[in-house]
């Protein structure tokens, strides 16, 4: 491997590592001047006193060299804590009487939650987006696979597992959408940027009702394509073990699709939602009143065979939802086919 790498010249390596140039930059070597060089030809082109300038030797430099790689790619492998089980202990509904019991949320798993509006669905999200420790109003407790988590895994800004996508989402940035996946690509420093970035904006426009090119402004994104494209990003590129969704069912996206991507990434995933189509896609259920959960219902197998009947007639919605978008005379009797 270390035979190898010195035999290329900087732009293979750039090209299969992007992230490298910070390396040559921190030695003020140009890689478009020194692209076509081969690693093993940097030192008698450049010369030992040109490493003496720098506080180092050309054998401290090309050790220095496979030292990074070698912190980038663990980097790479432990950005964000795996998490395969968050646990919420119970606090109280808005009467202060206790909840009932605890939930395990596991990776792989769709857990729905489900009330009336207002009954608490966003205020248990946002327990488990905070890692709440009995500090919020429902006095729950949140554990990481079994153990309370620490003070860095609850208020660092860096190496978040969580991942929230709101009913809003507003892009602030001026950048398109192939230089928001791409500038997202390189701060993970994954070595195929371009393979995710195309992946990605495939997989966003699979999702989104109405397709987008990579050179629109993030900002210029709907509601739907903003929030397809931050689905797809979740799944495929961000290391957040959590997912937590928002009523995904008035984004316009498919839903059934969104979900089946995230599980399929492995993801503990939770989702706020009234879509009964929703709701019986996942593994489980919670049902929030006045506050508290309530109840923990597991997916049988007659509502799953019920889910069919389900999926069609969303099928249908959808198609005549389309059909309004593009001006079409709608007739209902579709509908009932």
């Amino acid at each position: 491997m270390r035979t190898d790498l010195l035999r290329m010249t900087i732009d293979e390596l750039i090209q299969m590592m992007p992230w490298i140039e910070d390396y040559f930059s921190s030695f003020a070597i140009n890689p478009i001047q020194f692209g076509n060089r081969k690693l093993d030809e940097l030192g008698p082109i450049l010369g030992e006193d040109y490493f003496i300038e720098k506080g180092c030797s050309y054998l401290s430099f090309i050790d220095g060299f496979f030292l990074f790689i070698e912190q980038a790619r663990a980097l790479q492998q432990g950005s964000g804590l795996v998490v395969e089980c968050l646990t919420v202990l119970p606090g109280h509904n808005k009467n202060g009487e206790i909840e009932a019991f605890s939930v395990d949320l596991k990776r792989g798993e769709v857990t729905a939650i489900v009330g009336p509006t207002g009954s608490g669905k966003s205020r248990l999200l946002a327990d488990i987006e905070s890692l709440a420790q009995g500090d919020t109003p429902t006095g729950r407790k949140i554990l990481l696979d079994g153990r309370s988590p620490s003070d860095e895994e609850r208020f660092s800004t860096e190496g978040r597992f969580i991942a929230q996508l709101s009913q809003n989402m507003n892009f602030v940035m001026d950048l398109s959408v192939e230089e928001f996946l791409t500038l997202h690509a390189e701060s993970r420093m994954v070595e195929k940027i371009s393979h995710i970035v195309q992946t990605i904006y495939d997989t966003a426009n699979i999702l989104a009702g109405e397709t987008f090119s990579r050179e629109t402004p993030v900002t210029e994104l709907s509601g739907g394509q903003s929030r397809a494209l931050m689905i797809a990003d979740t799944a495929l590129l961000s290391p957040a073990s959590v997912v937590l969704i928002d009523e995904i069912e008035n984004a316009g996206v498919d839903k059934v699709k969104s979900l089946e991507l995230l599980v399929n990434n492995n993801k503990i995933v939770l989702i706020s939602t009234h879509d009964p189509l929703l709701a019986l896609s996942a593994d489980q259920r919670l049902v929030i009143k006045n506050g508290g959960i309530s109840m923990l219902l597991k997916t049988t197998e007659n509502e799953k065979k019920h889910l069919k009947n389900l999926e069609k007639v969303d099928s249908k919605i959808t198609l005549l939802r389309n059909q309004l978008r593009r001006g079409e005379e709608i007739d209902l009797r579709d509908l009932l086919m």
